[in-house]
């Protein structure tokens, strides 16, 4: 069996040192955190001492974060928390969790470059009625990064608000919710090399919260019930600081020496004149099925994702290639997103393996019509 090289931190980091032993020092506490002796007043200290932490690293008040069981949650809880009364808005390429949350919602469309039409949210929103837009921060699949701070400024023009999902930007580039001009904003512990199973939901100190998604005994002050997982969230914390040292120049010249070996094969990079995370690309190899070239690849001993990874392990024609129009490409990309430790290693054997794949496949493809 070939070594593995994982790039694939789109779908999850590998755990970060520091991310395991802030967990598992936290499990070695007992106590519960809503209780006041001792040991609950202990574990309360670990969990505020983390969500201070991670409010910090993002530009929020302590106050203002509700941990949740992931980003999932933390969409699901922002649309169903702040939009009652509100007519909900996304974008073409939102990520299936805000896709479903906001099925009923009005779709503003992206340009063939990946980024969200500006002047279409900017008509859609001038009929005067009471709207939440959900935009995405940086797409999971191109890595495009979108206009947001330009978006919260359409809304507040329109008195409408704005919920980021930042699931993926967090830790790849500057994240701070004051300055995206968002009413509220998700985060996700796996997506930072922290341990999967906590995330967080980020408010701005004006908004009014509905009514909890998940109510229970009134933890995270009403506003999330259940137990807080607090081994989680100390992992979660530690990761979120870990990313500022961060080299994320280093992390882009990899993506590049990726993206062009990739092309003198005949790929095609998806959103690649727009400002991306530096660590993703999405490749796309015409007229190659993009499950095809992910078990070719993984045979390699590489490990890549066609789009999202978050459909029980079904290979699905892109949503967000199909909304920047790239026709048959959608179905023939796949994503390479590199993780905190990435090496020039993993760079040369995606490079060679990528050869091969390509020099396998493309002799039996026939031309393709873009």
């Amino acid at each position: 069996m070939n070594q593995t090289h994982y790039l694939d931190a789109n779908a999850t980091q590998p755990l970060r040192p520091v991310a395991r032993n802030a967990l598992l020092a936290a499990f070695e506490s007992v106590g519960n955190p809503s209780s006041i002796h001792r040991q609950g007043r202990g574990v309360r200290h670990v969990m505020e001492d983390a969500r201070e932490a991670i409010a910090q690293c993002f530009a929020a008040a302590p106050q203002d974060l509700v941990f949740t069981s992931g980003g999932t949650e933390a969409n699901a809880t922002a649309i169903h928390a702040i939009s009652p009364g509100r007519r909900l808005i996304r974008s073409a390429i939102e990520h299936d969790a805000v896709r479903s949350a906001a099925a009923d919602a009005h779709i503003v469309p992206v340009h063939p470059d990946g980024i969200v039409d500006l002047l279409a949210l900017d008509r859609q929103l001038s009929d005067g009625t009471a709207s939440m837009l959900c935009l995405m921060l940086a797409n999971n699949e191109t890595g495009v990064i979108q206009p947001v701070a330009q978006a919260a400024a359409i809304c507040r023009r329109h008195g409408a608000w704005l919920h980021v999902d930042a699931v993926q930007a967090a830790g790849r580039m500057p994240v701070q919710l004051g300055a995206l001009g968002a009413q509220s904003l998700a985060i996700s512990s796996h997506k930072l090399g922290g341990p999967a199973g906590v995330g967080a939901l980020l408010l701005a100190p004006d908004v009014a919260f509905a009514a909890p998604l998940i109510a229970g005994g009134g933890q995270e002050r009403g506003r999330r019930g259940g137990t807080p997982a607090v081994a989680l969230i100390a992992g979660f914390a530690a990761a979120a600081e870990a990313c500022s040292a961060d080299d994320l120049a280093n992390l882009g010249r990899l993506r590049d020496a990726a993206e062009a070996a990739a092309l003198a094969c005949g790929a095609v990079v998806c959103g690649n004149r727009e400002q991306r995370l530096p660590n993703t690309t999405c490749i796309a190899l015409p007229g190659a099925a993009a499950d095809v070239q992910v078990i070719a690849l993984d045979l390699e001993g590489i490990a890549v994702s066609a789009g999202a990874a978050c459909s029980s392990g079904k290979v699905q024609t892109s949503h967000v290639l199909q909304a920047m129009g790239l026709g048959r490409l959608a179905g023939e990309a796949i994503r390479v997103s590199l993780p905190w430790n990435a090496a020039q290693s993993d760079i040369d054997a995606f490079a060679a393996a990528y050869r091969r794949v390509a020099a396998r496949l493309r002799p039996t493809l026939a031309p393709h019509a873009a």
